[in-house]
This record gives C-alpha cells, sequence and structure tokens, in this order.
C-alpha cells in the first residue's frame, strides 16, 4: 500500500492520469493543461515525465515546427481505472462527512 501511495501521492497524480485515462486518446500537453486547471506548466511536466518513467504514460514527440508533444495513458495505466473509480465512489458517498469535520 506505501507503494502504491508513493505512486499517486501528490495533489495533481490522480486528477492527471484520470483525465488520461478518461479521455483514452493522445493529448497534447496545453489541452492536458486546460483540462487540469489550475496546475502549472512546471508541475504538470514533472508529473508527466515520473509517470513516462514508471510506464504509465507514453509521450511522442513529433519532428515539427513549432514542436508537438502527444501524451497518451499505456495500458498498465488504464489498468488503475476501476481503483480511481473506487475512490472516486467513496468520495462522492464520504466527501460532505469530510468535509464537516475541518
Amino acid at each position: 500500500m506505501v507503494r502504491f501511495v508513493g505512486l499517486v501521492s501528490g495533489k495533481w497524480a490522480i486528477p492527471i492520469l484520470y483525465r488520461l485515462i478518461v479521455i483514452g486518446a493522445p493529448v497534447r500537453f496545453g489541452e492536458l493543461q486546460r483540462a487540469v486547471a489550475p496546475i502549472t506548466q512546471k508541475e504538470l511536466t514533472r508529473q508527466l515525465r515520473l509517470f513516462e518513467r514508471r510506464g504509465l504514460v507514453q509521450r511522442r514527440v513529433y519532428a515539427e515546427v513549432p514542436p508537438r508533444v502527444e501524451y497518451q495513458i499505456t495500458a498498465l495505466g488504464s489498468s488503475l481505472r476501476p481503483t480511481l473509480d473506487s475512490l472516486a465512489g467513496w468520495m462522492r458517498t464520504h466527501g460532505q462527512t469530510l468535509a464537516a469535520g475541518e
């Protein structure tokens, strides 16, 4: 469990992964940044590089001017969907209770 938490720790990890899973197709950096707003360019780049190293995201660079870079969830990354769906369901069920305790 500690290793899983390390994988998805950070404020933006789950929103980025979930957005890539839902899109299910290659997405350009700017489009992804808008979808996960208000994330900074620096933070999105850091998270995507980490996910790429871990095999969750695939990065594809096109030799064009200006350069075009697309990101897509891998099969390994997509396998997280049931887990993330479960977490989202739990939050829908218990979110108000948690907010009341703040």
